[in-house]
């Protein structure tokens, strides 16, 4: 994931720029032209084809305990009990690797094709500018390939895996650019309307698309995300106030007249400060890039 920028403030009533100010700490840079099925195939099959083999590794694994202790049991042998729970502990922490490896190989799988492979869709061009102009279906349009190769390659039985680590992943690269893209992204309230436009069409997409995913399983996974959203339809007064007594609840009495920054937090929660400071520095309006620069004197560029 790409790191975190320094924390500024929106330039106010002009159109962000997309070529001066891209988004800071971005990955190697690719071609816009959008991947192909063929682009896809090249390095996620590879992938693919390990979940596969760990897969059926595990199969056979439990195939060969059943049939060791189908013999033991035929065995008269006063030692086949001592040879049988010798044999189920072995295959147990087997098991339990191959299982380990495959939930391993899925998170670095989808990660690695949310933020590298799909870095020029979602970090380098996801509401760059103005929300309304580039919005998320060229992101959707993409990911759509890749869904389409895991569905193919992938077998049944930990495809919803692969797929539920890809749709984390994609919440993840959603936040991180709404809430840490940088000077070249602001949204005032109105964009509010898109950002959860988007999303919606980002939910469809993973539940309608071959093998969707349960609908229950998405709504877990968008908990952090569902949270979040309503910020940024939350006026910037509320939001200020909101801040502020976060701050002073938080920390010393002495914070109402010198406000620290607070640490960025694990996870992003509307409870925590740091998110309510970083929907501030991203709100494109008066009102909050004065208190942005008041209170911290953020810059409007890197």
């Amino acid at each position: 994931m790409p790191a975190l920028p320094e924390l500024t403030r929106c330039t106010v009533s002009s159109k962000l720029r997309k070529k001066k100010d891209k988004p800071h700490n971005s990955t190697k840079r690719r071609s816009q032209v959008g991947l192909t099925i063929a682009d896809c195939s090249l390095g996620l099959s590879q992938f693919c084809v390990r979940i596969n083999s760990l897969y059926h590794i595990r199969k056979m694994l439990e195939n060969l305990e059943k049939k060791i202790k189908s013999c033991l049991r035929n065995l008269e042998s006063a030692q086949a009990d001592d040879v049988s729970n010798g044999t189920q502990s072995s295959f147990e922490l087997s098991l339990a690797a191959c299982q380990e490896g495959i939930l391993q190989l899925c998170e670095a799988t989808a990660y690695k094709m949310i933020f590298y492979d799909l870095d020029h869709v979602l970090w380098n061009s996801l509401y760059v500018g103005e929300a309304a102009s580039s919005r998320i279906d060229p992101f959707l349009k993409e990911l759509d390939l890749i869904l389409e190769v895991v569905s193919n390659t992938v077998h049944m039985r930990v495809r919803h895996q692969l797929i539920t680590e890809l749709m984390k992943a994609s919440f993840d690269g959603l936040l991180l650019v709404l809430l840490a893209g940088g000077p070249s992204r602001g949204f005032s309230c109105q964009d509010s309307q898109i950002i959860e436009e988007d999303f919606k069409s980002l939910r469809e997409l993973y539940l309608a698309d071959r093998d969707g995913l349960p609908e229950e399983l998405f709504d877990k996974a968008a908990t952090e995300m569902n949270k979040v959203l309503p910020l940024f339809r939350t006026d910037t007064e509320t939001l200020v106030e909101k801040f502020k007594h976060m701050i002073a609840e938080t920390y010393d009495p002495a914070a109402k007249s010198k406000y620290p920054i607070p640490p960025n937090p694990g996870n992003w929660c509307p409870k925590e400060p740091s998110t309510i400071l970083h929907v501030l520095c991203h709100r494109n309006d008066v009102a909050a890039t004065k208190f942005l620069k008041r209170t911290y004197n953020f810059p409007k560029k890197l």
